[in-house]
């Protein structure tokens, strides 16, 4: 029989107080499949031959003309109702003109100035993606906050990685939703690992449950980043996306790869109507299908499933990016916090969940604050050069958002130079009694756990 063990004790055996809780009063708990567990919370980093990674010597120039496929589907543009030089909609329709509003450059510290004009511009009020100053920036001069393994909301498994579902993250102003999939008998789930330690349903339904919050809410940009945990044929993606709806807001860049400089303005996607970003970490293929782009041609990421808690900004994935090339892509900052353990013979990555408060919070040791002002003011750490990168992560990727009551936006908002004045977050309701646990008990019903799953 399967042991079902308090995963919060399984890490630190001391009680903990409510503050340190991952979303109610409760620790998660886990159920030991039948196949060997390495990864809980965290994932190894991806090594191995058969996970490459795309070197382009080239910029590829696109046009609606030379993708394949179902062109009409790709085709930018909206009706001439939604553009600025158009005649006034009619009463049911929403007008983006306001998008068009005052004249504003950016700078490297994504700060919006305005631009000097001899002619009064109307002020825009409508955020964009929460904010009005968004509207007018280029999509790569925004720091967003990204929730790792956003599907992976699971009552009591220690597998999970948020507390709060995709609507409620999105509601909540999460911008980049990290996913994991597997495929199961020609169908796509999304698991964590392995879809016996962690199944979160198919990637139809979720991509179903995005296009849903995207079509409501109409001036906001999102970022999906998908993790081809199987290496699949990334055309095995192109169904589940078309028949979820999110498809038709995919972007379509205009250059493969495209540079930090060559990204619209949040204002153009919305205008577009194509304001879904969809990345791919390995086997993306961008001439078959053109909107799921390479990750790793686009961006850079600091150490994957970081167990330091210094969380040093130094570029890790893809290996061998000259510095040169990395300041011309943007980056992504994996401040979610893991912990090794070996019980038993078996070597366990788990998410520190214990440590949520820090790992989250603006300011202090390991927080996510000093972590994202080190990345802004370090842009080489290695043989002791330290340099500047010159600008903030685009992307903060975040493990249980929601501990901290915002403060994860709140560092966004400061790199951004912007105020984060909003209410956070989704409750999470909870009839479970805690749970508290002896050490001495504990670590040897852990390795009877383990042993037993292994046999």
């Amino acid at each position: 029989m399967l042991q079902y063990l308090p995963f919060a004790c399984l890490l630190f055996p001391a009680a903990h107080g409510q503050n340190d809780s991952v979303g109610s009063n409760t620790l998660p708990t886990i159920g030991l499949p039948s196949t060997s567990i390495l990864n809980l919370g965290g994932d190894r980093v991806p090594t191995g031959t058969e996970f490459s990674y795309q070197s382009l010597t080239s910029t590829v120039t696109l046009s609606p003309g030379s993708l394949s496929g179902e062109t009409a589907l790709w085709a930018t543009g909206l009706s001439t109702s939604t553009h600025a030089s158009s005649t006034t909609p009619s009463s049911s329709s929403t007008s983006f003109t306001v998008l068009q509003g005052t004249l504003q450059s950016t700078t490297p510290a994504n700060a919006t100035a305005t631009v000097n004009s001899t002619s009064t511009q109307p002020a825009n009020t409508q955020p964009c993606n929460n904010y009005p100053e968004f509207c007018a920036r280029q999509y790569s001069n925004i720091t967003e906050v990204a929730a790792h393994n956003s599907p992976f909301v699971v009552p009591n498994n220690a597998a999970s990685n948020q507390a709060l579902k995709v609507i409620d993250q999105l509601n909540d102003g999460i911008r980049m939703l990290h996913g994991q999939t597997h495929m199961i008998n020609g169908t796509l789930f999304c698991c964590h690992t392995s879809c016996d330690l962690l199944n979160a349903g198919t990637a139809e339904s979720y991509f179903t449950d995005i296009a849903g919050w995207v079509r409501r809410h109409p001036y906001d940009v999102v970022t999906l980043l998908i993790g081809n945990a199987d290496l699949v044929n990334v055309n095995d993606y192109a169904a589940p996306l078309q028949s979820s709806g999110l498809a038709r807001y995919a972007y379509i860049p205009s250059e493969i790869p495209m540079g930090i400089d060559d990204w619209p303005t949040l204002s153009e996607m919305i205008l577009t109507q194509k304001r879904v970003v969809i990345f791919m970490d390995y086997n993306a293929n961008q001439t078959a299908v053109p909107y799921i782009l390479d990750e790793f041609s686009h961006l850079w990421e600091t150490p994957f499933s970081p167990t330091d808690r210094n969380f040093p900004c130094i570029q890790q994935r893809p290996p061998g990016l000259s510095i040169e090339d990395a300041q011309q892509r943007m980056y992504l900052v994996n401040h979610n916090l893991n912990t090794e353990l070996t019980l038993a013979g078996i070597t366990i990555l788990a998410a520190t969940v214990s440590l949520l408060n820090e790992t989250n919070n603006v300011t202090g040791p390991g927080s996510l604050g000093e972590t994202a002002d080190d990345c802004t003011d370090q842009r080489h750490a290695a043989e002791g050069v330290v340099e500047r990168w010159s600008r903030p992560p685009n992307f903060l990727l975040v493990d249980y958002y929601n501990v901290g009551a915002g403060s994860v936006f709140k560092v966004a908002a400061e790199l951004n130079n912007v105020i984060y004045d909003r209410e956070c977050c989704g409750m999470v309701p909870s009839t479970a009694i805690p749970l508290r646990c002896n050490s001495v008990l504990l670590a040897s019903t852990v390795g009877v756990a383990i042993v037993s799953a292994l046999v």
